[in-house]
């Protein structure tokens, strides 16, 4: 009988599929299959795969494919490509490589190249036409482009106008921290990088692992009292629960001589009710405060009187009061903000071989270095006061929150040498920024309501970057913390730089928590990751780059035992590389044979604006500053900047590190930091020997202590001679690589800048050097 089974098959194939089908497959999904990496509370709102991110302008061989991702926090590129001409990359945790923060955003430009439009995307507008290029101008001067040659034309435009859509929030509650902190009120085991992101001010601190205080309570002013020594003032409650002022925090410093009830009185005289507000006292018993103007005419010489006398009664000596009206004495927040805009036009939006002869008067004309002169002279005048003549200073603006706090943080810096370390630098920040109230969602524009934009925080930075280039071994922190400050500012996940006061952050907050059924408990408001929490951002390894390697350490004035601990001048620790004053230079003040410039130089036409006084004050302010830079500069005494047009310089690490063509590889400030950063770890590592041979320590312990270090860049040994890394450049930690749109600057008065030439030569004279 037969089967009726058929037989099985007997024939084997030993010919494999062809490779071109299958490697065709495979490359379909391997974009797409490219994520982001989200936060707490992020969502993907659009996104469009085959996207071209342009590197160079002249070239496509070193453009990058991936995928383009907009979320409610950031705007992403994804891919699987190497970064061409990178050879170092400093790693944010909170961002990818490509990504850019929607608070960043400065502007949007669609454009089709067919078609020869172009326009520039608000947050409700409709787009016409189907993009093929999208280009990006950021506010740390970045400019990034994006090609969808390759992408469906429906998807590149609605990417797009997701963009623009979530870049320009128009209530404060849609940026993105109060969905991340939502997120994390209903899930508190999520974390980020490993740690709980809620409140908190750690800090990376010191060596010593400070905390930052934030002076969100009574016992953080009590303590800044006492450091201090101002044994005369007290710390004021009247305004719990904001009762009085919106604008003010709840726990302030006040003469010990005003009661509460005087205060609630004077309270409604005040613009903003903002009272007087304590800042600093200097160790022979001036005061720094700072004050509204006083709106009732009628009021205002008794109120004024009043005042002025409890600060008076606080002066061991009763000293007079010197005000200073800053709103007559400074430039304007819409004067500042129109010098960044032509700073920003200069450095990033105007191409370089248009702009190359003339640059270095279109620099001077952009008046930003005026403006950061002009604050550095009057802190400087104002510390001499309180320094020389024992007298207080209250600072008087219209609503007390703008110039004043850029003011007063800049005279706490050259007076007192704990704000020049990392935790008294941010204890500054808190104190007298973001508890004083200023402005931060309005200033920063995270909002894009553009009239009330003004880069004053920069501008604080930038004055602060230039005491720290003048004298570097007085500051423990470097330039690149200072850079990355500043971008922290664009990130809308720090409470700290988010909010108008702190009671908006409260109000806002509240109602947020009560819309998204969040209960609060006995809590002001949902507590928002702070700034100072730098391992939410940077790795243990990285954050030493904020360390600076020529800071001379010195403990910090602390109270222990009821005693204050005060700084003072002394003869020890002075700088023997910071001798001299420049022959154009009197005492920090332009000479009389300064006051005609030079043709396209940098040395303004200022002539000495002293403080009103009489002939012989001023006689005494010049002696003074005669004086104090014909010594040794004490590091952890006063500092007082140099003013000549030669001293005061372009932040180039802020404002030029994206241009790849400003870079200088193996050059720039960075290659002495490297040398001084080994030199300052030998150093290091022979102190910790000496200690280990004099304690007779175990192995094991030596061992791990000889691991630590402060520095980012290392020595091998204590004889190693190891070169430079060849990642090291002028934009170092930053790589440049994006939208390369400009030609090459060699030889130019530009490039001749960059290298540091005396830029106060005319540019037809550099452009003659040989």
């Amino acid at each position: 009988m037969f089967s009726l089974k058929q037989p099985k098959p007997t024939f084997k194939s030993y010919l494999l599929p062809l490779p071109q089908a299958e490697d065709h497959i495979a490359s379909e999904p391997r974009i797409k299959k490219l994520e982001p990496v989200l936060l707490p509370g992020e969502i993907v709102v659009n996104e469009v795969n085959f996207v071209r991110k342009c590197i160079a302008t002249d070239t496509s061989q070193y453009d990058l494919w991936g995928k383009l991702v907009c979320t409610n926090f950031k705007i992403s590129f994804i891919t699987d490509d190497p970064m061409p001409l990178q050879k170092f990359h400093y790693k944010n945790l909170l961002l990818g490589e490509h990504d850019v923060p929607l608070t960043c955003i400065e502007q949007i430009v669609t454009v089709n190249d067919t078609k020869r439009k172009q326009k520039v995307l608000g947050p409700n507008q409709k787009l016409k036409f189907n993009p093929t290029e999208l280009i990006i101008y950021c506010k740390d001067f970045r400019i990034v482009r994006f090609r969808f040659d390759e992408a469906g034309p429906e998807s590149a435009k609605k990417v797009c106008l997701a963009i623009a859509h979530y870049s320009q929030p128009t209530d404060l509650q849609l940026l993105f921290a109060f969905e991340y902190v939502g997120e994390i009120y209903h899930n508190p085991a999520k974390k980020v990088n490993g740690i709980d992101p809620g409140g908190g001010g750690s800090g990376i601190g010191s060596a010593s692992g400070q905390q930052t205080p934030l002076f969100e309570t009574y016992s953080d002013w009590d303590r800044e009292i006492k450091r201090t020594g101002a044994s005369e003032w007290r710390v004021c409650s009247v305004n719990e629960g904001y009762m009085i002022s919106t604008c003010l925090p709840e726990y302030f410093v006040v003469p010990s001589s005003l009661a509460d009830q005087d205060l609630k009185l004077y309270s409604y005289s005040f613009i903003g009710r903002r009272m007087p507000l304590w800042s600093w006292n200097h160790p022979n018993g001036s005061a720094l405060v700072r004050m509204a103007n006083i709106k009732d005419v009628l009021q205002q010489r008794r109120i004024d009187q009043r005042i002025c006398n409890a600060i008076t009664r606080s002066h061991p000596l009763r000293s007079d009061v010197y005000k200073s009206d800053l709103d007559k004495c400074l430039p304007n927040i819409q004067e500042i903000q129109a010098a960044h805009t032509k700073l920003k036009q200069l450095c990033v939006n105007e191409p370089f071989e248009e702009t190359e002869e003339k640059w270095l008067s279109s620099l001077e004309n952009t008046r930003w270095l005026e403006y950061i002169r002009s604050f550095l002279k009057h802190s400087a005048e104002l510390v001499y006061m309180m320094e020389c003549k024992h007298v207080s200073v209250v600072l008087q603006e219209e609503e007390g929150r703008d110039l004043s706090c850029l003011a007063a943080s800049l005279i706490q810096v050259m007076l007192d040498p704990y704000f020049r370390t990392i935790v008294g630098f941010q204890s500054l920040i808190q104190k007298e920024w973001v508890m004083a109230g200023y402005q931060f969602l309005d200033r920063c524009n995270h909002l894009k309501r553009s009239d009330k934009e003004s880069p004053l925080f920069l501008m604080f930075l930038d004055c602060v970057w230039q005491l720290l280039e003048q004298y570097p071994a007085a500051f423990e922190f470097s330039e690149m913390y200072l850079t990355i400050l500043y971008d922290s500012a664009r990130i809308s996940l720090f409470g700290t730089f988010l909010f108008n006061c702190p009671h908006q952050r409260v109000k806002e907050s509240t109602e947020f928590a009560i819309s998204k059924n969040i209960q609060l408990g006995d809590e002001k408001g949902l507590k928002f990751p702070c700034v100072w929490d730098w391992s939410l951002q940077f790795t243990s390894r990285d954050r030493l780059l904020f360390h600076n390697p020529w800071y001379i350490g010195k403990s910090a004035p602390c109270v222990q035992n009821g005693a204050v601990k005060t700084f003072k001048r002394s003869k020890k620790n002075y700088s023997s590389t910071l001798r001299g004053v420049p022959p154009a230079l009197k005492n920090g003040i332009i000479s009389e044979q300064e006051f005609l410039p030079r043709r396209n130089s940098l040395i303004l036409k200022l002539k000495p604006d002293f403080l009103q006084q009489t002939e012989s004050q001023s006689n005494s302010m010049e002696q003074y500053f005669r004086d104090w830079f014909a010594k040794p500069v004490d590091l952890h005494g006063v500092i007082l900047p140099h003013l000549s047009g030669t001293q005061i310089k372009l932040w180039k690490l802020c404002y030029f590190r994206w241009v790849p063509e400003a870079q200088i590889n193996h050059g720039g400030f960075i290659t002495a930091f490297h040398k001084v950063s080994l030199l300052a770890d030998e150093v290091d590592m022979l102190n910790r020997n000496l200690r280990q041979y004099k304690s007779n320590s175990s192995l094991q312990g030596s061992c791990s202590e000889l691991d630590q270090s402060r520095m980012y860049f290392r020595a091998n040994s204590l004889n190693d001679t190891s070169e430079a890394p060849d990642f090291l450049s002028s934009s170092f930690p930053f790589s440049p690589v994006g939208n390369l749109c400009r030609r090459s600057i060699l030889g130019t008065p530009l490039s001749k800048f960059l290298s540091g030439a005396k830029i106060w030569l005319s540019t037809e004279t550099l452009a003659n050097e040989d």
